[in-house]
């Protein structure tokens, strides 16, 4: 690829989004008990960039997130103890499990430079297919 190493362009191996997925993100559906409006979202929409590292090195416990509608570095303060999800689909293992979603909980714990962009730790590291794939930012716990 033009400008640069091929490896640091995100994941060109992941699928496109289906429409079904896109709606599952996006939190589709209407809640029970309202009449029409908007559905009321409880998260902001994140985008897994990559991981913190330096030149040579990577850091894999510690994930970078662009926010939706966050762009500069004193929009993040909002967010930080926030906790993140990630939720991918599995299969189901034999009468185990009710659902194919599974999801791996992290935390935002601060601002990555000046741009908008934040560092999350998650209970288990993110796969590498997680890389520009969405995550979901739970407007909990407040700290208001």
């Amino acid at each position: 690829m033009p400008g640069g190493n091929p490896h640091h362009q995100g994941n060109p191996t992941r699928p496109p989004i289906s429409a079904c997925e896109k709606d599952f993100l996006a939190g589709g559906g209407k809640r029970p008990g309202t009449s029409g409006g908007q559905p009321v979202r409880l998260y902001v929409r994140g985008i897994v960039t990559g991981h913190k590292r330096g030149l040579r090195n990577q850091y894999e416990h510690t994930s970078l997130i662009r926010l939706e509608g966050v762009s500069d570095k004193a929009e993040t303060g909002f967010y930080v103890g926030k906790k993140v999800a990630f939720i991918y689909k599995a299969e189901k293992k034999k009468g185990t499990e009710k659902t194919k979603f599974r999801c791996i909980w992290g935390k935002i714990l601060r601002a990555h430079g000046t741009n908008g962009l934040v560092r999350a730790k998650f209970r288990n590291n993110l796969p590498s297919s997680a890389t520009s794939a969405r995550v979901r930012v739970m407007l909990y716990p407040s700290r208001v």
